[in-house]
């Protein structure tokens, strides 16, 4: 169980939770990511979890399959910008649509292909995209790699098994071999990562085309996809209704194996917000370090104004998951060199509001989610997304917008060359103290003042 302190009034007040309480109401920003409905990767752990009570597995199993399941996109994000570019198409539709399609069938992998790519374009440039692609490689395989091996990292990063790393990794590999990245064949393959496969391509189907399409999709690919033993479990609970129904209102604290918990304190808290800013980093390459360096700018500042240890390690979090909402965001759009239309920047203005839903989630998260989400807001009401004004940002809120715009100008970005420390501070100033704090801009020049003295 994992302890976290929340304050009601002045009291302080421990509780505890269960680690799968937090990754499961965070792997909600990995469906995002992916096209997929919210809960893909919830649903898919019950299924998982269902296939291996079929197969009678025994705790340890499950409890390294139960937690690669609810990671088993977290490596997601780490191709978004390269199949956005490629593709010439939102990242996150084409990976939604990509799951529906028989990779090994190579006439319905060209279809898709043809109406993936730069959509609402001429054939022309269809044609362009698809030689583009053609050019590339091998990009399904490219694709895939970064994917597995980014997943695996932020497994291990959890203190998770290498069990549950590797199956994350093999989650796309394919009982004929014909998988991705490595084309493990049979039983090379890790049980973990077979069930996986059946588990997530069953949820994908179940959720577009209802659970007859699914069956017909296990049994089609019955010894191509699948292990042939994992296709007839599944036709063993297919018929049980009661379970499809819980899958509307999916909860895998029942599953979660008893004898196997994961323990945790503070610190374990503190690496699931570093590996998920990892998450939220890796969709562009312009925000390599973003949340991290976000994180220990406005640590720098707290720590400058005299905040707690509580109260800084609080603000450090929500430095590192602020950004969580813009896994919702297309690369299309983040990663623009030119101005944004008007429904370009309507579409970057949702992912504060993506972050607050999110983190609400997570019972450890949510005492900040109103602290991560209000990062654009300014104090006389002219930032976004609620428009919220002075008497609603308090100092911890304050500090935040100002470390974000900082670590922002101070970045590379693709319409500009990142600024100096002096540059970006003269900009700042520029808005104080109608839009930004003066404290937190004085503490802020304490800050790098330090900082850069340091590097001297």
């Amino acid at each position: 169980m994992l302890k976290y302190r929340q304050r009601h009034a002045d009291t302080p007040v421990v509780a505890e939770i269960a680690l799968s309480g937090v990754i499961g109401s965070l792997s909600y920003a990995l469906d995002i990511a992916e096209g997929q409905p919210q809960g893909h990767a919830v649903r898919s752990c019950l299924i998982g979890m269902r296939l291996a009570a079929e197969l009678k597995m025994d705790s340890t199993e499950r409890s390294h399959l139960f937690y690669a399941l609810l990671l088993k996109d977290a490596g997601c994000s780490a191709n978004a910008n390269r199949m956005a570019e490629l593709f010439e198409a939102d990242d996150r539709e084409t990976k939604r649509s990509s799951k529906l399609v028989d990779w090994s069938d190579k006439r319905a992998a060209f279809l898709w292909s043809v109406r993936s790519v730069a959509p609402g374009a001429g054939l022309r440039k269809r044609i362009d995209v698809l030689k583009g692609i053609r050019d590339e490689g091998d990009v399904t395989r490219k694709f895939m790699e970064a994917r597995c091996d980014r997943g695996a990292e932020i497994a291990r990063m959890l203190f998770l098994s290498e069990d549950t790393a590797a199956g994350i990794r093999s989650l796309d590999e394919h009982w004929d071999g014909r998988g991705m990245p490595d084309g493990l064949h049979g039983e090379e393959i890790p049980l973990a990562a077979r069930i996986m496969c059946l588990a997530q391509t069953v949820e994908v189907f179940h959720a577009n085309e209802g659970p007859k399409a699914a069956r017909k999709m296990v049994k089609a690919r019955r010894g191509t996809w699948f292990d042939p033993e994992l296709v007839d479990a599944f036709l063993e609970f297919y018929n049980d209704r009661g379970f499809w129904a819980s899958l509307e209102q999916p909860d895998v604290s029942e599953w979660e194996p008893q004898d196997f918990k994961l323990t945790g304190e503070d610190v374990r808290l503190d690496r699931i917000a570093e590996a998920f800013a990892r998450v939220i980093d890796a969709k562009s390459p312009f925000t390599a370090r973003h949340s991290e360096r976000v994180a220990e700018v406005a640590d720098g500042i707290a720590q400058v104004l005299g905040f707690d240890d509580d109260e800084r390690r609080t603000l450090r979090r929500a430095g590192l998951l602020h950004d969580i909402g813009k896994l919702a965001v297309s690369n299309r759009v983040l990663d623009k060199p030119g101005k944004l239309t008007d429904d370009e920047f309507a579409a970057i203005k949702t992912h504060p509001v993506y972050s607050l839903q999110i983190l609400e989630r997570a019972p450890c998260f949510a005492p900040l989610a109103e602290l991560a989400a209000n990062h654009h807001e300014k104090l006389d009401g002219s930032g976004y997304p609620r428009g919220l004004k002075a008497k609603d940002l308090d100092l911890p809120m304050r500090v935040l917008a100002v470390a974000d715009i900082y670590e922002a100008l101070t970045a590379d970005r693709p319409y500009r060359a990142p600024l100096s420390a002096e540059e970006a501070l003269a900009i700042i100033d520029r808005d104080v103290p109608e839009k930004l704090d003066a404290d937190a801009r004085w503490a802020l020049g304490i800050y790098v003042g330090e900082s850069q003295a340091v590097a001297a």
